[in-house]
């Protein structure tokens, strides 16, 4: 029996060229809108020890108990695991390298993280992300710079109807106090609640408030509201963003239910939706950390951050952005000397900026011709021995009027760099 093709793995998807142009148009994109804000490029490993996300993210969240691609190192016994987010690794760096020493740090990262969920639209086991870190910021500022950066980037995006809700979960006091309210206000409806959302209440009762269940929203509808559970100091945190976006012209939502589903937040959090995408309307999402560095045997550091899922975004996009854009010439040659000539020839011209297809293989002119039509170049530039031999070659116009014209190999170049191609 044949074996049968081996397939990528469910929930791991390819990018195919077909597709690429639309990332690498984003991640340009991206890459100009962060260096404008003064974010560095910082690059982690997508493999960390296990331990890591356990102390940073939360023993008792669905993604360390449930999501998490973790084996044991067979060389050492260590326990691995295949990043689930980025903001560990991140902080990580920073305190392996001391690089909050010269003071604070704007950085931002890129790539795959892995989760085990159900693969569904906008849900992948391997997905990726854009993520913003500011280290070292106390005030509220930063949390304003962020989210008004995501407006900007909407904005040269052409995204439209993208909403923005944002919440406060106060100090880490203040959240213990309201941890504490909430478990007893779950804990009063009893048998009313399933096995799994009472397991969830005694470990982690703020999860409760994200629940989708419809059974569940008229009592989170009801649950006392952190907002309540404030000091002095959280409150005005809140209130000053909410000036500064206002003062920006940034529309937004206050959720009091918006909790976020990794431990180490604090005070701001906040989300950008899109209901044009199903379940998985949430498109970034972000808040303040200012107890993470320390949690990670780092100095007491104030901190914010945010990540953006790139698949999703791309969703969004795909009718507005640009087309692939295709090579500029497509370099036919046929016979001995046209062949080491025309070999010779595409690089001089990719010397002055021109992406240039240079068949290979072999074949008829007629063939050639063939492909170069189908490549979509603007142009074909055609060498046969005879053009070799007087150091010349023909340039042939595919996607607009003009006759084909034979001239020297300098008067060529010229032509198609005065043509702006």
């Amino acid at each position: 029996m044949k074996d049968e093709n081996i397939q990528a793995i469910r929930g791991m998807s390819d990018v195919l060229p077909s597709q690429a142009h639309l990332w690498e148009y984003f991640e340009d994109t991206v890459r100009a809108w962060l260096q404008s804000y003064g974010y560095l490029n910082i690059r982690t490993p997508i493999l960390e020890k296990t331990e890591l996300f356990v102390r940073s993210i939360g023993e008792t969240t669905d993604i360390v108990e449930k999501q998490m691609y973790t084996f044991t190192d067979q060389l050492n016994g260590e326990s691995l695991t295949l990043r689930p987010e980025g903001t560990a690794s991140c902080v990580r760096a920073v305190l392996q390298h001391n690089l909050l020493y010269p003071g604070p740090q704007r950085l931002y990262y890129s790539g795959p993280m892995f989760r085990h969920e159900r693969p569904q639209q906008g849900r992948y086991r391997q997905f990726h992300q854009i993520g913003v870190e500011a280290l070292g910021f106390p005030g509220p500022d930063i949390d304003a710079e962020h989210i008004i950066m995501c407006t900007r980037l909407w904005n040269k995006f052409g995204l439209r109807d993208i909403k923005l809700q944002i919440n406060t979960l106060g100090s880490m006091d203040c959240r213990a106090r309201y941890r504490e309210r909430l478990k007893k206000y779950l804990v009063s409806f009893g048998s009313k609640l399933d096995e799994a959302v009472r397991n969830r209440v005694e470990r982690n009762p703020l999860r409760v408030l994200d629940s989708k269940d419809p059974a569940l929203q008229p009592i989170i509808s009801d649950a006392p509201r952190l907002l309540d559970d404030l000091d002095e100091a959280s409150r005005k945190h809140f209130e000053d963003l909410q000036v500064m976006l206002r003062h920006a012209g940034i529309e937004f939502e206050i959720a009091p239910r918006l909790v976020r589903g990794l431990d180490y937040y604090n005070l701001t959090v906040f989300e950008w939706t899109t209901d044009k995408l199903g379940a998985q309307g949430t498109l970034c999402a972000g808040g303040r950390y200012d107890g993470l560095v320390e949690q990670m045997s780092g100095k007491s550091t104030p901190a914010c951050g945010y990540a953006m899922g790139i698949e999703r975004l791309l969703a969004l996009l795909q009718e507005g952005a640009p087309a692939a854009q295709p090579a500029d010439v497509y370099l036919v040659h046929q016979g001995e000397a046209a062949d080491k000539l025309a070999l010779k020839f595409a690089e001089k011209l990719r010397d002055s900026g021109i992406h240039v297809i240079l068949h290979c293989g072999g074949s008829s002119f007629k063939s050639q011709m063939k492909r170069a039509d189908a490549s979509g170049a603007r142009f074909a530039v055609i060498i046969g021995d005879d053009e070799a031999q007087s150091q010349q070659a023909s340039l042939k116009p595919l996607r607009e009027a003009g006759e084909q014209i034979r001239a020297g190999l300098k008067e060529i170049a010229d032509m198609l760099r005065k043509r702006h191609v």
